[in-house]
């Protein structure tokens, strides 16, 4: 197999399939600024292709074989597969195909701390988390989020420091072509079970991701969690934990009070006061994130002063309970919760906010996703006083499972069903009452249903 290391220099022009995509827009404008030609295709306009047009990359809609011409090589998403035209044009040509994955590797390895972030769910905050801090310690980072983050103005940052911090998904095995200085490991769940056998699977893969920190490095685990710390059984590798209920976690949090739904707490390394953090953003799983964002600031050596100037600061990233506006007196809020796991953290946060209802409308994302965790998703969302079930997003599938959204909400009590984005805003605005949460929560589109409710 060619190593793309050959290949990222000035003077090669590389071809970016799915370019708009959420981290392969920020690829394009790395390499773009490394001196390499990029050109690319994507399925429909977007905001993130105008900005790349606007440094003079050339990008088409729609994939064709003949986007491919002139390039020395092409760079594909996960969600990009073979019989992709661009894909199979490359192919029959003899021009190399890498992962997006690959081009983050090999990225990495010019930094000295690569400080990448993962868990089934978690990372975009953890991530952001670490952003402030980064920024705040002056370190010039560069970093990858999946999400947008106002301090950033976008999910991206190209610095000129020695330190990259990447959120890292196990999907398709991506993160076992990055080169970790620092790996977190926040949760491991079924999940992807697209892609993934089962959870041993999922396990083994943050496994070989823990592997590849070198002597030196930091594995940084979450001793709260058994999926994580069974991912980590056996690792040679010496671990540095987190958490709240084990008694044996190197970094604890004591003294926790809230103000205004939000926490403030000690940092405890072994015991001994690293910093007082006072969050601007609710919910027992974000004492969690930033034990985790504070252990692997710590592990780059930043002091706890800085740690706890830089999570003051930090109000939340896009689509992570972010407040969306009110309508009829009721609070409207958007969550990427499509995980069981993420919808827990997400409503049992909400339950305890003090509102007198909490109105979800979800949309499960892909059907295989939705049929292998059916009934975790059934409890979770039982959760809400008033659940609205939106249709299936498919994402990267079609629908060979025979699985709906009425399902769940045939199980659910009181939950309605919704086929269309303009039906479950119709719905919202006849159930909106003054002291609701309405949270939108998905991976999908559902957040237009509260943009919309707020706009009409």
């Amino acid at each position: 197999m060619e190593d793309i290391r050959a290949y990222m220099i000035p003077g090669k022009k590389a071809h970016l399939v799915g370019i708009g995509g959420v981290s392969m827009s920020p690829l394009a404008e790395v390499l773009h600024h490394a001196g390499i030609t990029i050109h690319g295709s994507d399925m429909r306009e977007s905001a993130a292709l105008d900005h790349l047009r606007s440094l003079g990359i050339e990008i088409a809609i729609g994939h064709r074989a003949e986007n491919i011409a002139g390039c020395d090589y092409v760079i594909r998403t996960a969600a990009v597969h073979d019989d992709n035209p661009e894909i199979a044009a490359a192919r029959r040509s003899g021009i190399p195909v890498f992962e997006r994955a690959q081009a983050w590797g090999a990225i990495m390895r010019r930094y000295q701390n690569a400080v990448c972030i993962s868990g089934t769910h978690g990372k975009t905050t953890t991530t952001s988390m670490m952003t402030h801090i980064t920024m705040a310690a002056a370190l010039d980072p560069t970093i990858m989020i999946g999400g947008t983050l106002p301090l950033l103005g976008s999910g991206y940052r190209v610095g000129h420091g020695d330190t990259i911090v990447l959120e890292s998904c196990e999907y398709c095995n991506s993160f076992l072509s990055f080169f970790p200085t620092v790996a977190v490991i926040l949760n491991v769940e079924a999940d992807h079970l697209d892609f993934f056998r089962d959870l041993e699977d999922v396990e083994h893969s943050f496994h070989r991701f823990a592997q590849l920190v070198p002597e030196g490095g930091s594995v940084i685990v979450n001793a709260d969690d058994s999926g994580a710390m069974a991912s980590v059984a056996g690792l040679e590798h010496p671990i540095v934990t987190f958490g709240l209920s084990s008694e044996n976690a190197d970094f604890t949090a004591a003294n926790r009070t809230e103000k205004q739904g939000c926490p403030a707490f000690d940092i405890l390394y072994h015991g001994t006061l690293y910093c007082r953090a006072a969050l601007r953003v609710p919910g027992q799983h974000n004492v969690l994130n930033a034990l985790a964002a504070a252990a692997a600031a710590h592990a780059l050596g930043i002091s706890g002063d800085v740690v706890a100037r830089g999570l003051a600061t930090f109000t939340g990233a896009g689509r992570r309970f972010e407040h969306k506006g009110n309508y009829n007196g009721a609070e409207v809020y958007d969550d990427y919760a499509h995980h069981p796991g993420e919808l827990h953290a997400l409503l049992t946060t909400a339950k305890s906010l003090g509102y007198r209802r909490v109105v979800c409308a979800f949309q499960p994302h892909t059907y295989s996703r939705t049929k292998a965790l059916f009934e975790e998703f059934v409890e979770e969302l039982k959760l809400a006083d008033v659940a609205i079930l939106m249709e299936i997003f498919a994402a990267r599938e079609t629908d060979t499972l025979g699985i709906s959204s009425k399902d769940l909400a045939g199980r659910i009590p009181g939950a309605h069903y919704c086929r269309t984005l303009d039906e479950v805003t119709a719905l919202l605005r006849t159930l909106a009452r003054p002291g609701d949460l309405i949270l939108t929560a998905g991976a999908g589109d559902i957040y237009l249903a509260g943009e919309k409710l707020l706009v009409q």
